[in-house]
Formats: C-alpha cells, sequence, structure tokens
C-alpha cells in the first residue's frame, strides 16, 4: 500500500452543502464539465430539468461551464433538498477554489445556507398547526 508521502498530488477542492435534511459533499477539480452524483451521472440522478438547472447555477453566474469536474455524496432529504445542498457544496467548493468567485456567489445567493426546515409535528394536533376536526356531535 502507497504511503501518504508517495501519493498524487490531486488538486481537488471541497465543499459542503445542506438544505432540509439534506447533506451534500462535493469535490471540485478543473476538467470537462463532468458531474457524478452518488456514483451516477447527474442526469441519471436528478431526472428532472429543473433541478439540473438548480446544480449548474453557481457556473452559470461565473461563466464557467464545463469547466470543472465535480464528484458529489449527498444523503438525506428528498431530490428538491439535495438538489439545493449539492449547489450550495459546489458554491463552497468554489469559492475556496478562487476568492475571485466570491463576490459573485455571495450575491448571487449561493454562499447562504438556506435554513428552512420542516416544522415538526405537535402532540394534540393532526400536523405541525392543523387541529383535529371539530365534530359538534
Amino acid at each position: 500500500m502507497a504511503s501518504a508521502k508517495n501519493a498524487p498530488a490531486v488538486e481537488r477542492n471541497y465543499g459542503t452543502g445542506r438544505r432540509k435534511n439534506a447533506i451534500a459533499r462535493a469535490w471540485l477539480k478543473p476538467g470537462k464539465g463532468e458531474i457524478t452524483v452518488n456514483g451516477k451521472d447527474i442526469t441519471a440522478y436528478f431526472a428532472r430539468p429543473v433541478l439540473r438547472m438548480i446544480v449548474n447555477q453557481p457556473f452559470v453566474t461565473l461563466d464557467r461551464v464545463g469547466a470543472f469536474d465535480i464528484q458529489c455524496t449527498v444523503v438525506g432529504g428528498g431530490l428538491s433538498g439535495q438538489a439545493g445542498a449539492v449547489r450550495h457544496a459546489i458554491s463552497r467548493a468554489l469559492d475556496e477554489f478562487s476568492a475571485e468567485f466570491h463576490k459573485s456567489l455571495r450575491t448571487g445567493g449561493f454562499l447562504t445556507r438556506d435554513s428552512r426546515v420542516v416544522e415538526r409535528k405537535k402532540y394534540g394536533r393532526a400536523k405541525a398547526r392543523r387541529s383535529f376536526q371539530f365534530s359538534k356531535r
């Protein structure tokens, strides 16, 4: 087994993204624009075009579409939350890659974590706020 000293130096930047209950980890390196999520191609993982658009928004803002290869792992939540988490992770990795990207990403709102989460269900209620149906008789 090769030691850390002899390992090839791979220049990758890392970012963690969160949205709702989803957590994404993204590794970014200069390349041809290939994006893999949990070992699958982005078109296979995010079948809806809207979700792929959300993931690619940081690249569109920076005019760097197809300039980086992304490898992502994402857990938790649904597909919409996962797409938002991947976008946040990619934005943070891009920010780490180059300081000149920071202003554009910040003004686009891609570096801010969307803190909205589902409200918990309370006892004595049907859902978080909805009461049980009233019956007079």
